[in-house]
């Protein structure tokens, strides 16, 4: 098991096993359930949440209260948030102290030690695009200079700058780098309250780790900067709907006319939508403009447990609408599904995955974590769930292609 001590060192300590945690459930964590921790993870110290580990000669889970190795206290519970491209398959495991408050949004992972750290997870994407070695600071602000000399007065660029020098956002960095997918944010506004956004949050527990995009760009800023991404790059993807924004589709007549303007230039590179889905009519208009791919956006395809995160103005069954008006044009529809272990791999909760992926063509599942405090989560979802079916069968028997990031799909048209 791994803990850390009360000057936040982080240890290991073999006389308990490591235990995970999968929705309400602890259990021992076995070395098929675990890989090398991924490079580009990071390791956080949980606050006022002390470790769990197993006992070797009982099997019993007990609870850390001391440093084992100076009989001193406080000790701390220590989780993994895996880099990119990784998915969990159990969440970390601890108990709350008295009056623990509410942990920031982010994943939160299994984490152990097996000559070397080990995380519970398995990669479900094989593209690199964010894997910590492919970005070049460097590279980053002098692209960050030549955009700005070429673009002066896109206030598309100046936001894209801030989130990649202050946030570190992949898709920024890779934007400046000339690389993959390019981030188009365009939306201020959401017609959702989802409790985890991690651009709005009212009040500030938790915060918003990042901030949220206060204009909408017209066309021709969109177009620019989408058009100069496609034009350098071999294999150019851009997307709208980024996690600085709110809901694309709040802004669809904007982003229709963008994607006209980038149309008429040129026929390369794929042009995607992250979104909630809860528009079909203004889907069917911007894939009638050349939209070729749209990845929707779910914590479950159940709606009551949809509901209770998305806290939604709109039917659950706008989803199922926005894919078909996607599907009937032949373009590629995925879900960017919240994972979140014992919850996304319950039975009833795969099954109306199965089904939903199924009876609306769903062409690729992306298995991304979720950023919440998980006791926060199950809080709102009040709802009990038997123990899951475990997320590598899940992710394996789902009959579509797995990933992580939107692919590219070659030259529209």
């Amino acid at each position: 098991m791994i803990f850390a001590d009360k000057n936040g060192n982080i240890m290991d300590f073999e006389g308990l096993g490591m235990v995970v945690r999968s929705g309400d459930y602890f259990v021992p964590a076995s070395r098929e359930d675990t890989i090398p921790l991924p490079k580009g993870s990071q390791l956080y110290v949980l606050p006022d949440r002390l470790p769990m580990g197993m006992d070797r000669e009982t099997g019993e889970i007990v609870v850390l209260r001391k440093n084992p190795f100076d009989g001193r206290g406080p000790v701390y519970a220590v989780a993994a948030f895996l880099s990119a491209a990784h998915t969990q398959t159990h969440l970390a495991a601890w108990e709350n102290r008295a009056n623990a408050g509410i942990l920031p949004l982010f994943a939160y992972t299994g984490l152990g030690w097996s000559d070397g750290f080990v995380a519970t997870a398995m990669r479900t994407d094989a593209s690199r695009r964010q894997d910590p070695d492919m970005f070049d600071m460097d590279a980053v602000h002098e692209g960050i200079r030549d955009w700005k000399r070429k673009f002066p007065g896109n206030r598309l660029v100046e936001h894209l700058s801030h989130c990649a020098a202050c946030y570190g956002c992949p898709a920024a960095l890779n934007l400046f780098q000339g690389r993959e997918e390019a981030p188009l944010p365009t939306s201020p506004s959401c017609n959702a309250n989802c409790v985890g956004c991690i651009s709005f949050q009212e009040g500030c527990e938790p915060p918003s780790p990042q901030e949220r995009i206060s204009f909408t760009p017209t066309p021709e800023e969109i177009a620019e900067v989408a058009l100069a991404h496609i034009s350098r790059v071999d294999e150019p993807v851009v997307s709208f709907g980024q996690g600085c924004e709110g809901e694309p589709l709040m802004v669809g007549d904007v982003i229709r006319d963008a994607i006209r303007l980038i149309r008429k230039q040129t026929s390369k590179g794929t042009i995607n939508l992250n979104t909630n889905a809860s528009m079909p009519r203004r889907v069917a208009e911007l894939a009638d403009a050349g939209l070729d791919s749209m990845r929707i956006s779910m914590n479950s395809p159940r709606p009551e447990t949809y509901a209770a995160y998305f806290r939604q103005g709109y039917g659950f069954d706008a989803l199922s609408k926005s894919a078909y008006e996607m599907k009937k044009r032949d373009r590629f529809v995925s879900i960017n599904l919240f994972v979140f272990p014992g919850v996304t791999d319950a039975p009833k909760e795969a099954q109306a995955l199965r089904e939903f992926v199924s009876s609306n063509g769903i062409d690729m599942v992306q298995w991304r974590n979720l950023n919440m405090d998980p006791d926060a989560y199950l809080d709102i979802l009040g709802q009990k769930f038997p123990a899951g079916i475990g997320m590598r069968r899940l992710i394996e028997e789902i009959p579509v292609r797995r990933g992580y990031f939107n692919p590219y799909l070659g030259n529209a048209g």
